[in-house]
């Protein structure tokens, strides 16, 4: 069926369909101008005062060059206009009725003004009109000037003019139109590449950073305490488990962009008790509250809730050392509240990774419509508070890093972080 459609697109396009409309208005404008040399009703004939009307004769040959050249109005719309109103005029200064053959002109003018600026249809229309005006008056066979298609030229001039513009007004809003689809399919591919390229970074980082971590817990305890060092070993195949099978989301998607939307759900609030359990089960004492009634939120919602609280505790994890934390989920009328505290060195270390963890905190957020805080504790450690409005209204566009956030922020994680064993030694890089 596609190739159908190409060959009817390549075999009928504009050039074919300007070509067939070209000859058939040439066939009608033959056959009117040899109707009007040689009138059958008598009315018709009492215009030429009693004599014979001009037999067209060789010349209407003219009338057919006039109407042919219809054909390339689009490729060269002002020189058709030149030619038929040549044509035309040479027909009408030969003393011969003009009525019909004038249609020729009339269409090479509309295309005129649907193809220059306005400006530049008026300056063609005005000369259209002065020519076909004074070659009519010149050698009228109706033995006076106001005789055949001398009182229809101005009409005929202003309809072209005006239609030829309104056409070309359409066409421009059809353009601006296109133009701006186009523009938002790319802006919205553009977030689509930012959003798969902030989860990627999400699940890679997290992986790495869990990996690293309990790498260094079983080398430190493996002569003294192989039950940890096994413990750590554990943690490190369930968090490459978990990455690699995140990851493996991830690429699907991007694999298969044309196929059906992937299986595999979002992570969202409903995974955050594996979250907190993960953490749990890597030494860091985590609680996790609920108040309100849990309701079902949107999706943009639901992912940037679970990745601020992923990310806060994955920052727990790595920098605020032998800790506990807090993890409160709160439902309100209109929004979703996170609080998330620890009881560490109060500050996450600035690691150069521009552009990522509590800047990407405060990017989820604001991308639904949120906002996210982020200091020390009141009683020491650190704190992070989100609110994200239920509505879950889109930005729309991914905001870039907030102007007072530095841009080397800790990088975001991804879910199920186990945390560093409180024997482990202190990782580099640690104030």
């Amino acid at each position: 069926m596609e190739g159908v459609v190409a060959a009817w697109r390549r075999w009928f396009g504009p050039p074919v369909r300007d070509a067939i409309l070209a000859v058939i208005v040439t066939a009608i404008l033959l056959v009117g101008s040899y109707g009007e040399g040689s009138p059958s009703s008598p009315s018709d004939r009492i215009q030429f005062g009693g004599h014979a009307a001009p037999q067209p004769g060789a010349a209407l040959i003219l009338v057919a060059v006039a109407g042919l050249a219809l054909i390339w109005r689009r490729r060269a719309p002002v020189a058709v206009l030149a030619v038929s109103i040549a044509a035309v005029a040479g027909y009408s200064l030969l003393g011969l009725v003009n009525g019909a053959a004038l249609i020729a002109p009339i269409l090479a003018l509309y295309s005129v003004a649907g193809h220059v600026s306005i400006r530049r249809a008026f300056l063609a229309a005005f000369v259209t009109l002065a020519i076909l005006m004074t070659v009519t008056a010149a050698n009228n066979p109706f033995g006076h000037i106001s005789g055949g298609g001398f009182d229809i030229i101005p009409f005929m001039v202003a309809a072209a003019l005006f239609a030829g513009i309104a056409v070309a007004n359409r066409n421009a809003y059809v353009a601006s139109i296109r133009d701006r689809a186009e523009q938002d399919a790319r802006r919205r591919i553009d977030e689509e590449r930012l959003r798969i390229a902030r989860e990627l970074h999400d699940v890679v980082a997290h992986t790495m950073a869990t990996i690293n971590v309990q790498a260094g817990v079983a080398a430190h305890v493996l002569p003294t305490r192989p039950e940890a060092a096994a413990e750590s070993l554990q943690a490190i195949k369930t968090a490459s488990k978990e990455g690699l099978r995140e990851l493996r989301a991830i690429l699907n998607v991007l694999r298969q962009a044309d196929d059906a939307d992937p299986t595999q759900p979002a992570p969202g609030t409903a995974r955050l008790e594996d979250l907190i359990a993960g953490a749990r089960r890597a030494g860091l004492e985590t609680t996790f509250t609920v108040t309100g009634d849990p309701v079902r939120l949107p999706a943009a919602v639901d992912l940037a809730a679970y990745r601020i609280i992923q990310e806060s505790l994955t920052n727990t994890i790595r920098h605020a050392g032998p800790a506990t934390a807090a993890v409160s989920l709160g439902y309100q009328n209109d929004e979703v509240r996170i609080d998330v505290t620890d009881t560490g060195r109060g500050q996450p270390v600035i690691t150069g990774n521009g552009g990522h963890g509590l800047a990407g905190m405060r990017e989820r957020a604001a991308a639904v419509g949120g906002t996210v805080e982020a200091g020390p504790g009141a009683a020491g450690g650190f704190r992070v508070a989100a609110r994200l409005p239920l509505g879950g209204r889109l930005a729309d566009q991914a905001p870039g890093p907030a102007a007072d956030q530095p841009a080397d922020s800790p990088p975001p994680l991804a879910a199920d972080a186990p945390a560093a064993d409180p024997a482990a030694p202190a990782q580099e890089g640690t104030p």
